[in-house]
């Protein structure tokens, strides 16, 4: 089953499930704003990379009132419910069916944003990405991420999985909702930390670095032609 179909099927309840499914996401999500250095009234343009049913779009929107947003994903019904989820603003969202990792992005944009899509891409295909986000930004622009990492040995990477087990069964989660979460995961193709800031060091941007990090998950990014560092925090976990 390809990427899109999995997440074709996930839908409906997708947005119930993530909370259980991400430990820590308010958190993340907190993260991921608190580094965003624009006024609350300035009117961004935004492109969210495999925006799902727009959770994250709703939060840079939410923060940003004047901000105009272009959600990408692969499932067509994932943007169906996205397209519920701003009907009432029209004129703020578009909304693009494609893949981000074959097609060319579209330019001018002050941030490129994603949450919990690129590590679904081969090592290769990151690169690639992330060459292809430098080129969507404008002089300035920042792009953020927030998503998956491989942990840095197989001792590490256990202890992730580990961890992830627990919280999400702490948290609530269904055996449904697991089931469901393995499949997907079928499809992850999680990268290190420290080599996903070196490709986006050398895909051009500036001021790399780790707004925050707990264990699986991590906030990071960088900016095209500002030597400024992404939040300056390091990772833990």
């Amino acid at each position: 089953m390809t990427v899109g179909a999995l997440f074709d099927e996930a839908a409906g309840g997708y947005d119930e499930a993530r909370r259980r499914l991400v430990p820590g996401l308010d958190e993340l999500y907190a993260a991921l704003l608190e580094g965003l250095p624009f006024k609350k009234e300035e009117p961004i343009k935004v492109l969210d990379l495999g925006a799902g049913t727009g959770l994250l779009s709703a939060e840079i929107s939410g923060r940003f009132p004047r901000a105009r947003v272009t959600l990408v994903d692969l499932s067509v019904e994932m943007l169906r419910v996205a397209r519920r989820r701003f009907a009432r603003e029209p004129h703020r969202f578009e909304f693009r069916v494609m893949d981000f990792a074959r097609k060319d992005l579209p330019a001018g944009y002050d941030l490129v944003a994603s949450a919990l899509s690129i590590h679904h891409l081969t090592d290769g295909d990151k690169r690639e990405t992330f060459e292809k986000v430098h080129g969507a930004l404008v002089p300035g622009g920042l792009f953020v991420n927030l998503d998956q990492v491989l942990g840095a040995s197989p001792e590490e990477e256990a202890g992730y999985e580990e961890w992830w087990l627990r919280r999400v069964r702490e948290a609530g989660a269904s055996e449904e909702e697991l089931a469901g979460a393995f499949r997907r995961m079928r499809a992850d193709r999680n990268a290190t930390l420290a080599d996903q800031l070196r490709w986006l060091e050398e895909a051009g941007f500036e001021g790399v670095g780790c707004a925050r990090g707990d264990h699986r998950f991590a906030v990071y990014g960088g900016r095209k032609g500002i030597a400024s560092s992404y939040n300056g925090k390091e990772r833990h976990g």
